[in-house]
């Protein structure tokens, strides 16, 4: 195998956006594995620009990917234009690569794992939002791996 991203010491953080909770994912530094990180409460986007700037100093971090909520018939929803709007602010807060990544049904799959582990998912809705980052930053990984 050639391992052409271990000269990488970058991490990729994925945002799963919500009106009041926004769930983090993280990568390892070889961007290859995603794991759920931390939720942080939206409270405001000031708040959150300034908590995520703290993350991606401490974290190494490099692109941000933000799931994008498109229906299951490829069509926009309110969701999805509020999500852009956060997007086009998140740009112009930080210095970084942003990009959106298709979230379909991650929420979905997030809450049947955590529900397989045992897990409530009633209460811990911080928990599905991290998870489902990490679900969808994992499928970018693959997506966009130079490992082969």
């Amino acid at each position: 195998m050639n391992y052409t991203k271990a000269k990488n010491s970058t991490r990729i953080l994925a945002l799963d956006y919500g009106e009041k909770r926004i769930g983090l994912a993280v990568s390892d530094l070889m961007q290859i594995i995603a794991k759920p990180f931390q939720t942080l409460s939206n409270t405001s986007n000031n708040k959150i620009f300034n908590q995520l700037k703290i993350i991606i100093k401490e974290k190494s971090v490099e692109k941000i990917v933000v799931g994008l909520p498109i229906t299951l018939n490829n069509k926009e929803s309110i969701q999805t234009k509020i999500v852009n709007k956060f997007i086009d602010q998140l740009k112009i807060a930080l210095s970084i690569p942003i990009i959106s990544y298709d979230e379909r049904l991650t929420s979905l799959e997030a809450k049947r794992s955590l529900i397989s582990q045992g897990i409530k998912t009633g209460h811990n809705k911080g928990d599905v939002d991290m998870t489902a980052a990490a679900i969808f930053l994992q499928n970018y990984l693959d997506e966009n791996s130079t490992i082969s």
